[in-house]
């Protein structure tokens, strides 16, 4: 297994149906529950581990859990509202090394629980029409509604599942 992508990359189906959405949003309903369940009796020692050498630790994962799905479901929205918007990279690196990023990870638990909320309240609601709608992301190009959903139920478990590496590790790194 290569722990960069402890469940594969991701993979969106050619023709992304509404049932797939919803698989994806199941899982995004849930995820906060079990990213709680996993971290949030961890203590400082443990919050520090990592899944590899040189990758980010437990903190930093859920902190960027969650600006990574702020971003994304902004990037959703406007997919929606505005006529194929382009949207920044944001310098994950960056954002991952901000002073906020200390707070206890259960800032960011709650942050994501109401982005979560949002995003499945939006994505029940989605019409076929809907996912084919897309926005422009400045490096990676034309993005669809629906390839939108997929990561973003994606990249919460991706990071799920390196935290559970990482608290499987037996030292700090």
């Amino acid at each position: 297994m290569d722990v960069r992508f402890p469940i594969g990359k991701l993979q969106v189906p050619e023709k992304v149906t509404i049932e797939d959405i919803h698989e994806w949003l199941k899982q995004i309903e849930t995820y906060t529950n079990r990213l709680g369940e996993t971290v949030n009796s961890l203590n400082d020692e443990e919050l520090s581990k990592t899944y590899r050498e040189g990758s980010w630790d437990i903190r930093q994962l859920v902190h960027h859990i969650a600006d990574s799905q702020l971003n994304m479901y902004q990037r959703l929205k406007l997919a929606l509202t505005d006529e194929s918007p382009t949207v920044p990279a944001f310098d994950q690196e960056k954002w991952a090394i901000q002073p906020d990023t200390n707070l206890p990870v259960e800032t960011s638990i709650k942050m994501l629980e109401g982005i979560n909320e949002r995003i499945v309240s939006l994505g029940y609601r989605l019409t076929e029409e809907q996912l084919d709608q897309s926005f422009v992301h400045q490096i990676n190009g034309e993005i669809s509604v629906a390839s939108k959903v997929a990561k973003l139920a994606w990249h919460e478990e991706h990071h799920l599942a390196h935290i559970k590496i990482a608290l499987s590790n037996n030292s700090g790194s």
